[in-house]
Order: structure tokens, then sequence, then C-alpha cells
């Protein structure tokens, strides 16, 4: 991915949201364009408005962190868009060489193990929403994606391609803007990630929504937080769930689901987990399977 088109589209959207109102400026005569003027930023970031205009034209090479920091009090972005705007700046005065890491398609066993010893449902992915490892309720729980054509899972892949993702997902807008969002700051830490940067022009290529949300450039990290799932053998489920980045795994997060106990959806888990314990032997279970242990 080019990093100086991310650079560029990526403050040039986060200046026309402002207004001058939000930043404690005089609206003054009414304006032809949204947005704050590129001036404006300058003044409130301290610094000309000919190195303003360098910076948005997707040239970072060379700036410091108080410059950066100071850009984004100005811009006012949140938490995870200055770390966004920082892993751009290290891209871009580290070369690719320096910033090819590509995300690991697999799992330690040790860390399989962990998984299958914990009883709540618990997958692992990477950054870019390869489904890598589960254990068998996590599995279980996300049984669409594995009996869907679109192989090996992707959980970006499955909701944006597969029509059943809009039943799986009830806030499927919602659920897909954050998934968008969580590429698009993926694509900032490893822009030449080459896997990535394929599944994104699927994706663009394939899903209206999906283009329409990445032109937006919005950046999000998962947290702790609530789903909701509609699942097709137990119905729907209201989910919390952790997620672990995993300290001796670069670029791999673990994912908890739990149910509030005594809860409907504490019900329909341990329903899902009984029908699961000895699962039969569908016809295409070694191809489920395999999708996983082959990833």
């Amino acid at each position: 991915m080019d990093t100086t088109e991310q650079v560029r589209n990526f403050l040039k959207s986060r200046r026309d949201r402002l207004q001058p109102e939000d930043v404690g400026l005089g609206g003054g005569p009414r304006r032809r364009v949204p947005g704050l003027r590129r001036e404006e930023v300058a003044m409130l970031a301290g610094m000309s408005v000919e190195y303003y205009v360098k910076l948005e034209r997707g040239n970072l090479r060379g700036v410091s962190e108080g410059v950066l920091t100071a850009l984004a009090s100005a811009l006012r972005l949140s938490e995870v868009e200055h770390r966004h705007l920082m892993d751009l700046a290290r891209t871009a005065n580290s070369g690719k060489r320096a910033s090819g890491f590509s995300p690991t398609r697999r799992v330690r066993p040790a860390l399989q193990q962990l998984l299958d010893a914990m009883s709540a449902p618990a997958w692992v992915r990477n950054g870019r929403s390869d489904f890598l490892a589960a254990n068998t309720l996590g599995k279980a729980l996300y049984a669409p994606m594995f009996t869907s054509s679109l192989q090996p899972p992707n959980t970006a892949r499955f909701f944006f391609l597969d029509p059943r993702s809009r039943d799986f997902y009830p806030q499927w807008d919602l659920i897909g803007q954050q998934m968008v969002a969580s590429l698009r700051a993926e694509a900032g830490r490893n822009p030449f990630d080459r896997p990535l940067t394929d599944l994104i022009g699927e994706l663009s290529t394939r899903s209206d929504e999906f283009r329409r949300w990445w032109g937006e450039h919005e950046v999000f990290t998962h947290e702790a937080a609530t789903k909701r799932i509609h699942h097709p053998q137990v119905g729907d489920l209201v989910l919390n769930y952790e997620p672990m980045e995993l300290t001796s795994d670069t670029g791999l997060t673990m994912i908890v689901y739990s149910a509030e106990p005594d809860s409907p959806s504490a019900d329909a888990l341990s329903l899902l987990a009984s029908l699961h314990a000895h699962p039969a032997e569908p016809e295409n279970e070694e191809s489920v399977q395999g999708s996983v242990d082959r990833y």
C-alpha cells in the first residue's frame, strides 16, 4: 500500500471533519468547503503553513514525535488515530525493508493446547482477520464461517462476501465499520503485508459497503466489549468478549467469549457446547477441521 497516499488521505479526512467551533475558532464567513483550512491546522499545531502542507501531501520523513503529537492535538485525534499516525510515520522513515513484517498464519502447539483447555469459546486471529485456531466451542460459535465456500476462514471475507453474515451479525453495519477500521489500522502498521493488500483489494472490488467505509479512513482497535450474534443452532446470543494480544506471538490476538451467568445467552452457550461435545461425523467435518489446521 502507498504510505504517502494513506498519510495524505488520513490527514485530509481528519481536517475535513472539524469545524472552527470544534477547536475554539470563530466560524467567520460561510465556507465553500467543509472542515478547517490548512492554515488553521498549522496555527493550532504551532507550525508554518508550508510545513503542514508538506505533511498533508504525505511526506512524514524526518518528522519528530513532538511534531506528530502537536498535529494530533490540533486535529483532535483519538488515541487510536494518534497511534495510526505514528505507525504511518514509522513506515515513512524506515522504508519497505524495515517494515516488511507479515503476521503469522500459524499458532504454536502449546497455544492450541491452551485453547483446548478452556471451557469458554476462544479463538486466535492475526491483524488481517485470519481465523487461525480455536477450541471446539469457538469453532461451534463461528460454524457458518467454516461451512462457507470462502476458505480458509477469514472473518472480514466472511462478513462482506457471504450473505449469511447479515443474519449472523444483528449489528451488521456497526460490526462492518469496525472491521474495516481495524483493517485500516493494520494497513498502517504493516503496509507491505501482501496478503493484507490482496484482501483489501478483493473486498474493495466485491463489496460496495467495504469500499465506501474504506474511503472514510477511520481506524479502530478491538477492545473488551459486548457482541450480539444470531447463531443458526441456538438463536440469539449476547456475549462479552476480551481480546488479548499474545506477547509471545507478535501480531496475534486471542479472543475469549463469555455470557452473563444464568442468562439466556449462558443457557444457549451450554446448549451449543452439548451439541458439539460429541459431534456426529458430518460429511464435511474433515474439511471444516482442516480449514483451521491447514492454516
